[in-house]
């Protein structure tokens, strides 16, 4: 990977996707931040600059949508002439509920975003790098991509399903030299967090399902993806690092 690598983070205006788009500004990349709020957008690139970044954008896009992941791709491309890592990180909790309330619309509201929108950004991603002979991708599972979670079926199953999106794309584009992995975060002090848990009572019973006893700051999962994309971790490929406190070692 080159010194100064471009990478690309869908999803990056807040929580894990924000904090990964810093953490790469800080290691001196070139960072293409994407979403759907353009104010928000420009502000965080003036802040990647103040941070270090090499060189900053903000490209916006809705990753449901084929035509848009595209021009986000070849944006990047035409801006900085290629795409070394890329992190999938856009993604939505859905309406909580129990399966016998699901509904077509409920389970399409995730779905479009978190498996649909992972599975559109790698197909342009990887029609990219293909093409470069190189490149590393990290998407956004959750602990609830191995494990169950009542009241939360679609979202349970959307992120089960970014694990099997992640090892067959791995498998695939091993043999053009590309790195394809997951992470797993477990409970991590974000906006999504705290609307998901609804309360500070419910954080904490959440809380003390950990082993280690309380939530991961993004930072802590950023730091993870900067290690899974850099040359040091060259052998890691098709796999899913959980970031959980040790939840799901139980």
């Amino acid at each position: 990977m080159p010194n100064n690598p471009v990478v690309l983070v869908t999803g990056a205006l807040t929580g894990i996707g924000r904090a990964t788009a810093v953490a790469f500004g800080q290691q001196g990349a070139t960072v293409v931040v994407s979403g759907r709020h353009p104010d928000a957008g420009e502000l965080l690139v003036k802040e990647l600059k103040d941070h270090g970044a090499a060189g900053a954008a903000f490209l916006a896009a809705d990753v449901r949508r084929d035509g848009e992941v595209r021009a986000l791709v070849d944006g990047v491309v035409a801006r900085f002439g290629r795409l070394d890592v890329a992190v999938n990180n856009a993604g939505t909790e859905g309406t909580p509920g129990v399966v016998q309330d699901v509904t077509a619309a409920d389970f399409a509201a995730v779905y479009d975003t978190n498996v649909l929108g992972t599975l559109l950004s790698m197909k342009h991603e990887l029609r990219v790098m293909q093409a470069q002979r190189s490149g590393n991708i990290i998407n956004l599972s959750s602990i609830y991509g191995a494990k169950g979670f009542p009241g939360a079926s679609i979202y349970v199953s959307s992120k089960h399903a970014i694990i099997g999106l992640t090892r067959s794309a791995a498998l695939e584009a091993a043999a053009y030299g590309v790195r394809v992995n997951a992470v797993g975060p477990g409970y991590v002090e974000t906006a999504m967090y705290t609307r998901v848990a609804g309360s500070e009572e419910n954080k904490a019973m959440l809380e003390g399902t950990v082993p280690q006893g309380r939530a991961a700051d993004p930072k802590e999962i950023a730091e993870a993806i900067v290690f899974m994309a850099a040359d040091h971790a060259s052998y890691l490929t098709g796999q899913t690092i959980f970031l959980d406190g040790g939840v799901t070692a139980a």
